[in-house]
């Protein structure tokens, strides 16, 4: 009996700890990792909900949206009354375009949490999603009345109004959120898009300029093109087409517009290259072979216009025009009787239009409604006639799909202006905004040359998330290194104890890891990259705890006062500090501990001790961007915009292109 309590007690040991490195893995991107935590956890504990639900979270993360609701509904099964599990499985549902099976998802989790924005806002967009509009604004105005600064949910009302022609109530609700947020790009082009609407082109270009001001997106560039097309303002048009593509070079609808604003300038041959690119990517496109053609027979290619004109006159065998231009094709490569039958079509469908009228028939008015020519037509609308008009998105005038505006767990990260992460040794590095490049350090080229590791060792603040075969790998390698340690050997076990907890670190095993580098630092004192690993090991843990402090708090903790947490973690800064100056003391050419140590003095909120570590950061590695991203965004903390703007302008510079974004929102 005693044997068997403690296996049992020995499992629970585990399957807590394979939970809480799963969790680990789930929070630091690595999915696949988690999966295979979580699946353990089910295995050995099946009557448990939460590895169902973290493994449905993180499928949700991998697109694999029946697997998260099949998950998210077992552990719903185990487990009613847990919210995240409802909110997970209605996005899934969401992800499937099962809008009304999400509803009840949503209003399930509303029972339990009644004033969660996330959850109102995610059924306002369901209702929207199904037309039911009336229900999406009642929705609304109770997130509202719940939430007045809420403006998202202003925002999303606006858009339920202009699906519904009402434009007065949509600039009421898009003006409030601008008074609360006077720096969301989003509202002035959607407010932009409703002066469109009401041919209020000076208003629209203004609000479309400062949108792109706070945020230059290829989409407002367009949309400003088109107001300023009704402006009559081409060259200021053809200028935000040329901008919205060095933006985004496979815009389609940037290519075809520009391409007709060149063809009405006389610019035929650049019109032609525009035209191939969208028929190159899109060999369909009629309107864009038509207006090729069109421009080909000015050119003087006849044979490739004919081809074009074949290929719109069998999807549209009716546009007499299409005839006319053909026939007059043929007749120019010398087949005139093809292009006389061409013009018998024409012929007939005249004669019988004719025959049509002295039989008793109504005359037809010049132009019906549909064929009336106009300034723009939507993607959508396929009516030849209208091949001269510019193409403007579906969702630019009020027809707006919704799905990408879903609110909840899985957006909880990266909304705050934050710091860049830390600098870590691994072997694995993920393209960044940065681009590819190499931080090197003299001792980490000594660890490749002398193969002291089983994989070169790099510095990189992207670290990459491990697929399958990674995975193996380092549980293997675990083992490979156990089997390495040798009695009396202090400053070889030192190495083995390195790659080891290299090994659980990068598996995200951060308690096993803490430990091993801890083993290698009694071992040889002197081995710094055991100190730098082990700080930024313990950063990751003080980082996880922070996350999930209101849930740890609320949920299993109801009696452990706040600020005894905010100690705790004060402590766990300190003994980071205290391992990043040791790094230092033995390697102070390594600027990548200074760099770590800036951040950590940021998260104690030792701004200007955390700017001095930046400094020597930036002393030893000029190009070092994520220095000065993170010393700008210090220096802004401190209420010093200008120093901090310039910092932030130069981590730009260096590639760090989020930089712009937040340079825009504290240049005022």
């Amino acid at each position: 009996m005693l044997l068997c309590l403690v296996l049992q007690t020995k499992a629970q040991v585990n399957t807590d700890h394979m939970m809480k490195v799963g969790r680990n893995a789930l929070y630091f991107n690595d999915y696949v990792l988690s999966i295979q935590y979580f699946n353990q956890v089910v295995s050995a504990k099946p009557y448990l909900y939460e590895p169902y639900f973290f493994r449905g979270l993180a499928k949700f993360y991998l697109d694999d949206f029946v697997g998260s609701e099949a998950d998210c509904s077992e552990a719903i099964t185990r487990n009613p009354f847990v919210v995240d599990c409802y909110q997970i499985r209605g996005l899934a549902r969401v992800n499937q375009e099962k809008y009304a099976e999400a509803i009840h998802d949503f209003r399930s989790a509303l029972k339990y949490n009644p004033s969660d924005e996330g959850l109102w806002h995610n059924l306002s967009l369901c209702y929207a999603q199904l037309k039911e509009y009336d229900k999406a604004i009642h929705v609304l105005d109770t997130l509202v009345s719940l939430a007045p600064s809420y403006t998202a949910a202003l925002n999303m009302r606006a858009q339920v109004h202009i699906q519904k022609e009402d434009t007065v109530a949509a600039l009421e609700d898009l003006e409030a959120s601008l008074q609360v947020n006077k720096y969301d790009s989003e509202v002035y082009a959607t407010r932009a898009l409703v002066y469109l609407k009401q041919e209020r082109y000076e208003d629209a270009d203004k609000d479309l300029t400062y949108a792109i001001l706070l945020n230059p997106k290829s989409g407002y560039y367009i949309n400003r093109a088109l107001t300023r097309y009704n402006m009559q303002e081409l060259r200021g048009a053809m200028a935000d087409y040329d901008l919205a593509l060095s933006i985004d070079p496979n815009n389609l609808l940037g290519h075809y517009n520009r391409g007709l604003l060149r063809a009405q300038v006389g610019d035929d041959n650049r019109a032609i290259e525009d035209f191939d690119f969208v028929v190159e990517y899109d060999p369909e496109n009629t309107f864009a072979l038509f207006n090729r053609a069109l421009l080909l027979v000015q050119t003087g290619d006849w044979a490739k216009a004919e081809t074009d004109l074949n290929q719109v006159l069998n999807e549209y065998p009716k546009f007499l025009y299409g005839y006319q231009c053909r026939a007059d094709v043929r007749r120019k490569l010398g087949r005139l009787k093809e292009a006389e039958e061409d013009e018998l079509v024409v012929l007939r469908a005249q004669l019988e239009e004719q025959n049509r009228l002295l039989a008793g028939g109504e005359e037809k008015e010049e132009e019906s409604e549909e064929d009336k020519e106009e300034n723009t037509r939507k993607e959508s609308d396929k009516n030849i006639k209208k091949y001269k008009s510019l193409v403007v998105a579906d969702d630019a005038v009020g027809e707006k799909e919704f799905t990408s505006d879903y609110r909840g767990k899985v957006q909880n990260r990266n909304v705050y202006v934050a710091l860049q992460p830390l600098f870590a040794l691994t072997y694995y590095n993920k393209e960044s905004e940065v681009g590819r490049i190499v931080h090197y350090h003299r001792y980490l080229e000594t660890l490749k040359r002398n193969k002291l590791l089983p994989l070169p060792l790099l510095v990189t603040a992207s670290e990459q998330a491990l697929d399958e075969t990674r995975i193996e790998y380092h549980f293997a390698d675990i083992n490979v290194q156990s089997a390495k340690f040798v009695e009396g050997d202090e400053e070889g076990n030192a190495i083995c104890y390195f790659a080891r907890g290299l090994d659980f670190y990068i598996v995200q095993d951060l308690s096993a890891a803490i430990d091993d580098f801890t083993q290698a630092i009694t071992s040889d004192g002197a081995l710094w990259i055991s100190y730098y690993s082990r700080a930024v090991a313990r950063y990751k843990q003080v980082e996880l705890s922070r996350a999930d402090a209101s849930v740890e708090t609320e949920a299993r903790k109801p009696n452990v006062p706040s600020d005894f947490m905010a100690e705790a973690r004060i402590n766990d800064y300190q003994l980071i500090l205290a391992d990043l100056n040791k790094a230092i003391d033995l390697a102070p050419d390594f600027a990548y501990t200074y760099y770590n140590r800036g951040n950590v003095l940021s998260g104690l909120k030792d701004y200007r001790a955390a700017i001095a570590s930046y400094d020597e950061a930036i002393a030893l590695e000029p190009n070092l961007a994520e220095a000065y991203y993170n010393r700008g965004l210090t220096y802004i903390f401190l209420g010093d915009n200008a120093r901090g703007v310039a910092d932030l302008s130069k981590a730009g510079e260096l590639g760090l292109y989020s930089a712009y974004n937040l340079i825009k929102r504290f240049a005022e």
